[in-house]
């Protein structure tokens, strides 16, 4: 039986569904304790005044964790190194973002002798799955609550009435009730007109955040060279940064360019198809040049295998699965692999194209002595023959058997 619910850590962001959920607590857990865990992973000025307003709507504290090394080259970087991308297109901003919190509030709610953690994730999103699969790997005896999946409002709308009658200060209004998620590595857009995919975003009303329409972008392009080592991104321009300063400086310069912009409908995990507009102008500058690299270091089979690991890793991270043996497993083949992705890649961005202009390693399997269609005195010719012949053997031996049936 479940211990009486006598101290909260509320994981929080300060946006409407958290703000609203620090009195629901108290009002509906009989007047418990609310303990707020706020995750730094590059939201901005987003945490501005947050303790103050958490204080002011009940928490009896506030923790504002600066989580963006950690998020960059723990989270980050290791899923830009398998090449990981949920269906094709989305580069798991929010998803990758979720285990480094959810990992953090555990801890304070172990150090805190908290009963129970909350959330602020729907009933029908996947955020709830990521952030309560990390709990129940870090501290599988915590309770978890989950205002969505038992109150009585149910719409947005309903939180802003809510908070309205309790002198909750908001920083939206029910034109701009657009449900955002923003880090270091991303920006999400989801309700209002996207809700129906039959709309266009409605480009006009300041929707861009982290850039520009490719239609605004400058008439010239720009030119960026990115550094890897081992599959971690090191250098821009031959400067060498930091992670968390090389992915800002790249958003900057991407988003100038209109880079990154992802209008995307997903299957989500609980089984409902939603539409969302992703900015990810650094990210996709990344994800362009380690591929290019990848073309160079990696052997034919090792890359085609590893365009199957990406999508399955795609899949545990987007799925919450963070914090699981296969995961483990699979990073850890991800890690060989970049052993030799190492060099410098070169790339043009214009008007929203991210355009490759050149990639050197010292690991580069690509010979133009063996490639070139001039002469050479590497390659013979003539040894493709009997390769072809032992290759293709089976299905000239398929068809010499259908033929000589046919005549019977």
């Amino acid at each position: 039986m479940s211990k009486p619910i006598k101290k909260v850590v509320l994981a929080y962001s300060g946006g409407l569904d958290t703000s609203v959920i620090i009195p629901w607590l108290k009002e509906n857990y009989d007047n418990c304790e609310v303990v707020a865990v706020s995750g730094d992973v590059g939201q901005g000025t987003e945490l501005d005044g947050l303790e103050e307003k958490a204080l002011k709507t009940g928490a009896s504290k506030l923790y504002v964790l600066d989580l963006k090394k950690e998020f960059v080259e723990d989270y980050i970087f290791p899923t830009l190194k398998a090449g990981a991308k949920y269906e094709g297109e989305y580069l798991l901003g929010t998803s990758i973002a979720r285990p480094v919190i959810a990992k953090r509030i555990a801890e304070i709610a172990i150090k805190e002798g908290a009963d129970a953690i909350a959330h602020g994730c729907t009933g029908k999103g996947n955020d709830q799955v990521r952030f309560e699969l990390t709990i129940k790997a870090l501290a599988p005896q915590m309770q978890v609550i989950a205002p969505w999946r038992t109150w009585e409002l149910k719409s947005r709308e309903d939180e802003i009435d809510y908070a309205e009658a309790h002198d909750i200060p908001l920083k939206i209004n029910r034109e701009t009730n657009y449900s955002k998620d923003k880090n270091l590595w991303h920006l999400s857009h989801e309700g209002l007109e996207l809700e129906n995919p039959a709309n266009e975003p409605n480009w006009s009303n300041s929707f861009l955040e982290m850039g520009v329409l490719p239609a605004d972008a400058p008439n010239a392009p720009t030119y960026v060279k990115i550094g890897f080592e081992k599959g971690v991104p090191v250098s821009l321009d031959g400067v060498t940064l930091d992670g968390v300063s090389l992915v800002a400086k790249l958003n900057e310069i991407g988003g100038a360019n209109g880079c990154g912009i992802a209008d995307i409908v997903e299957n989500r995990l609980v089984g409902i198809k939603c539409r969302g507009v992703y900015e990810t102008p650094g990210g996709s500058i990344l994800y362009k040049a380690h591929a290019v690299l990848e073309s160079l270091c990696l052997d034919r089979d090792t890359m085609h295998y590893k365009e199957t690991v990406a999508s399955k890793i795609a899949e545990l991270v987007y799925d919450g699965k963070w914090f699981t043996t296969l995961h483990q497993a699979l990073s850890a083949f991800v890690d060989v692999t970049q052993e030799t992705v190492t060099g410098e890649v070169t790339l043009q961005l214009y008007k929203g194209n991210i355009i490759p202009a050149g990639a050197t390693s010292p690991y580069s399997l690509y010979s133009e002595e063996i490639a070139t269609f001039g002469e050479d005195h590497v390659y013979d010719q003539k040894d493709s023959a009997g390769f072809i012949t032992l290759f293709g053997l089976q299905i000239k031996t398929k068809a010499l058997m259908e033929a000589k049936n046919k005549l019977k």
